[in-house]
């Protein structure tokens, strides 16, 4: 699986009118699930997202209130291939995680194939909430995080999504430049070997700070509290360790790699079980971190956009760097 699907942003907003305005087939589509009486009265672009354009939608009724929904367009030629999968993926998530207690949208409709809309599109509830990627409060959030993935590790569908596809390969990965040579020739090696087996759970697949909005229930960063877990389109069926992982890089390239070393045992400690065996741990956490070498440009001008200006790529690559060399040094 690539690194990041789609890192979502639901809390920076713009509201240009050529930039926000819905497409006519679209907007027409929109309004046939709407209900009587209701009518989009205002559109904003949603930025931070990598792979799709989204829109929030202000819906007002006869009454004179309002709702927000949240359109997902695939309008990108490159995206395009793969936007009927990854509708697909988050609309079989969403109808999944209905009633569980994950806080995640509710599914309005979807439209996989753009058989009504110009683009293949999706339209959910707004989520309340923002994303927080600042270094302040990370204490508190890191266990919050770890229960909320064990929670989704908990869910059980009726439809098991497909299963999860890592796509770094050894001859993939793009080690940085003045890497620990020694270190990421050991990770490289580390994936060459076949996947160790694993009972299959419900996996968000995206699972990292970028996808999970917080709101605060007192003031400071010790009322931290999740209202959502946003972007399903990578939902898969797979380890518990491939999710632990992704967000454990994700965190040791935001806050630093002893972020990236802590989360697995938060999540053991919020009632988590990861594989018993050492050397299988360290196979997702490896193949996780040797996948986001792929894409660390991306990534780090997306955390860059998002209020994070010293993560250069520099940056980023020498904390991964450091992040991949920890794997290898730990016990085990």
């Amino acid at each position: 699986m690539s690194y990041a699907p789609e890192p979502a942003r639901f809390g920076r907003l713009t509201n240009r009118e050529g930039a926000a305005a819905v497409r006519p087939l679209t907007l027409a589509w929109v309004n046939r699930h709407l209900e009587n009486g209701e009518r989009v009265v205002r559109t904003e672009v949603l930025h931070g997202g990598i792979t799709a354009e989204m829109r929030r939608l202000t819906i007002g009724a006869r009454d004179g209130g309002t709702r927000d929904l949240v359109l997902r367009s695939f309008v990108a030629p490159f995206h395009l291939e793969r936007a009927e999968d990854w509708l697909g993926r988050e609309a079989g998530a969403l109808t999944a995680l209905a009633g569980t207690g994950v806080p995640a949208p509710a599914l309005v409709a979807a439209d996989p194939v753009a058989a009504h809309c110009e683009y293949p599109s999706l339209l959910m509830t707004h989520m309340t909430g923002r994303t927080v990627l600042d270094d302040e409060g990370l204490e508190t959030r890191v266990p919050l995080l770890a229960r909320q993935l064990v929670a989704i590790h908990a869910v059980r569908p009726t439809e098991r999504p497909r299963e999860c596809v890592a796509l770094t390969t050894a001859d993939t990965v793009v080690t940085p430049e003045g890497a620990h040579a020694a270190a990421w020739a050991a990770a490289i090696d580390v994936i060459r070997e076949p996947a160790p087996p694993y009972e299959g759970r419900f996996l968000h697949r995206d699972f990292q700070p970028g996808n999970v909005l917080f709101g605060a229930v007192s003031s400071g960063p010790a009322g931290a509290r999740i209202t959502a877990v946003v972007d399903w389109a990578a939902a898969s069926w797979g380890p518990a360790d491939l999710d632990v992982a992704h967000c454990s890089t994700n965190l040791a390239l935001l806050h630093g790699p002893r972020w990236g070393l802590r989360f697995s045992q938060a999540y053991e400690e919020a009632g988590g079980a990861l594989a018993a065996a050492v050397s299988e741990r360290r196979y997702w956490l490896v193949r996780d971190a040797l996948a986001c070498s792929e894409e660390v440009r991306t990534v780090a001008r997306v955390w860059r956009e998002a209020g994070r200006p010293e993560l250069t790529e520099r940056a980023v690559e020498q904390r991964l760097d450091a992040y991949v060399t920890a794997l290898m040094d730990a016990p085990g």
